[in-house]
Formats: structure tokens, C-alpha cells, sequence
């Protein structure tokens, strides 16, 4: 059993009383190919949700769109009833095309429709916390969000919903959405290569809401894999825990969701959260980034986004 302080300490979530451990866990990975259909073993993916929450895991990621239905159904089938501190994140504002495409969500309908979808499959009367997702497929889009937000405002006013967070947003989309509503948390593209979010980490972090990087291994060039590599070399780790560890060394309000299909590689992203990466590691990391490191005030321009 792994402890708290192994899977990075406890984040609280802004105005609640939810805690979760700053290690979690994104089911995305427990659908077939192409996040499509049912995996080729469904007991073992199955294993896999009951080992993350032996583990200590109780940040789990989820949506129904991924499958569709899919993930959902198998956390049910694994999970419920549920352990009392498990929170069950999910997200809305998207939809699968037959051709198995990923499509905008976020009409009225579509909205409403998408909630009670996973209050179905997650055999669940009310969502802990429900990310509206917008923008691009890793960058978020300007414009106005007030239309969708105020929809699941309306249904957290119904108790379908207990806290509500953003995806894929800006920090002036952020804004607009915070005087529709209390957010707790932003999910977003960001990472060791992937650094734009840096000001807005910062500034997160100042106001107590979490972040939450998805695609911890997006979008990295030959050379920064190269360098990622050899500081997972000298370590004796591996690059997916150096860069986990990374983010949690960067700043105390990130929490991660790193998602997998096997128990093997869930043990690794755990034991990501007791690598401390020194000075010096740190340094080289920030460098291929542009960023001004772990833990520091940055004055990088701001621009958000599994």
C-alpha cells in the first residue's frame, strides 16, 4: 500500500472537501484502440482500477464519451460501490462520431444529455466534480464559454452536479467562467516541453484551484526526448516518471492523471510520485522548455490546455 505522502501529498479542492492525492489515475486508456469500443480484456483493465485504488489512488479521470460508455461502465464494474474518498472526476463537451471522430458537444441538450450519461454508466446520483471541455484538441480557442458553463451551473443548482471545472481554456476564458461559478480546477496541455501555461500555473496555484497537465509526453521534439531520456538514465527511471515527477515538483497545486492499460506500467507512474529530481536534473529539464523552473514565479505570457 502506498501512502499519501508517496503519491504526492494531498491537493484540497477550492470551497470543498474534497481531498485528493496529487497522483491519480485517467481511464482513457481503459477503451479499445482509438478509445473506441470495448479493450481486448476486460478484466484486466478491470485489475487495473481495483490495483490504482489499493494503491491509494482517489483521483480518478473519466468521461463518457471515451468508448463511448465504455470506461464508465468498467469503473462501475470494478468500483461500485465506491470507496467513500474516491472522487470521480469526469467531462463533458464532447462526442464521438461513427467514424470515430471527436466532436464539439456543447448545446444545451448535448450538455444534459452528456450528465445524465455519466451518472448512468457510473451507477452515480450526483457528479463530484465535471470539467467543461472546449477549445482544440490540445490548445484552447477564444471565445466566449458563458452558453455551456451556465447549463452545468444550472444543473449543479439541481445537485446533478457538486463542483464544476474547466478544460482547455484561457486564463481570460477562466475568468468568464468564475463569475458564472466556483471552479476548482483546470485541465490543460502542459508539460516539461510544453510550457505555455506556465504564468497561468502560477497564478492558479495563488488561488488555491488545481491544475490538471494531460498528455505529460505531448508534443516533445527528438532533441527534448533526448534530454528527457538521458535525465531518466541517470536517475534510474524511467522518462514517463522523470517527467511526472517533474510536474510535481513544479508546483504544489498540480495533480496528475497519468493513465494505462497495465498494472506494470500504473506501478511505475505511482512510484513517480517518491523520485525527487535534483537541482541540477531540474535545471536541464526547465532548459528544454524555456521555462524558470519548479516552484518559481514566471513571467512567461500565459496561454492554456489529456
Amino acid at each position: 500500500m502506498i501512502n499519501q505522502a508517496e503519491l504526492g501529498g494531498t491537493f484540497q479542492l477550492p470551497g470543498t472537501s474534497l481531498g485528493v492525492n496529487r497522483m491519480g489515475y485517467g481511464a482513457m486508456q481503459l477503451a479499445g484502440p482509438q478509445v473506441w469500443g470495448p479493450p481486448h480484456d476486460v478484466a484486466a483493465a478491470i485489475a487495473v482500477l481495483r490495483e490504482a485504488v489499493a494503491a491509494g489512488v482517489n483521483h480518478i479521470d473519466t468521461s463518457d464519451f471515451y468508448g463511448p460508455h465504455v470506461t464508465n461502465q468498467i469503473i462501475k464494474r470494478a468500483l461500485h460501490p465506491y470507496p467513500d474518498d474516491l472522487v470521480i472526476v469526469t467531462k463533458v463537451g464532447a462526442r464521438r462520431g461513427e467514424d470515430k471522430s471527436w466532436l464539439h458537444a456543447l448545446s444545451r441538450q448535448h450538455l444534459i444529455d452528456s450528465v445524465h450519461d455519466n451518472l448512468r454508466n457510473l451507477g452515480l446520483d450526483w457528479l463530484d466534480v465535471v470539467n467543461l471541455r472546449v477549445g482544440g484538441i490540445t490548445e484552447p480557442s477564444e471565445g466566449s464559454i458563458e452558453e455551456p458553463l451556465t447549463v452545468l451551473a444550472e444543473l449543479k443548482r439541481q445537485g446533478l452536479i457538486r463542483h464544476i471545472g474547466v478544460s482547455n481554456v484561457t486564463p481570460k476564458q477562466l475568468a468568464e467562467a468564475q463569475r458564472i461559478t466556483e471552479i476548482v480546477c483546470v485541465q490543460n496541455f502542459y508539460n516539461v516541453a510544453q510550457r505555455n501555461d506556465d504564468g497561468f500555473v502560477d497564478d492558479l496555484a495563488r488561488h488555491g484551484i488545481a491544475y490538471v497537465p494531460f498528455f505529460p509526453l505531448g508534443g516533445f521534439t527528438p532533441l527534448q526526448s533526448s534530454v528527457l531520456d538521458a535525465a531518466a538514465a541517470s536517475l534510474g527511471a524511467t522518462p514517463m516518471q522523470v517527467a511526472l515527477a517533474w510536474l510535481l515538483q513544479r508546483s504544489p497545486n498540480i495533480t496528475l492523471i497519468p493513465g494505462t492499460s497495465s498494472i506494470e506500467h500504473l506501478r511505475e507512474n505511482l512510484n513517480a510520485a517518491k523520485l525527487q529530481l535534483p537541482s541540477l536534473v531540474i535545471g536541464n529539464l526547465d532548459a528544454i522548455g524555456g521555462g524558470r523552473g519548479p516552484g518559481m514565479a514566471s513571467t512567461l505570457h500565459a496561454r492554456p490546455d489529456q
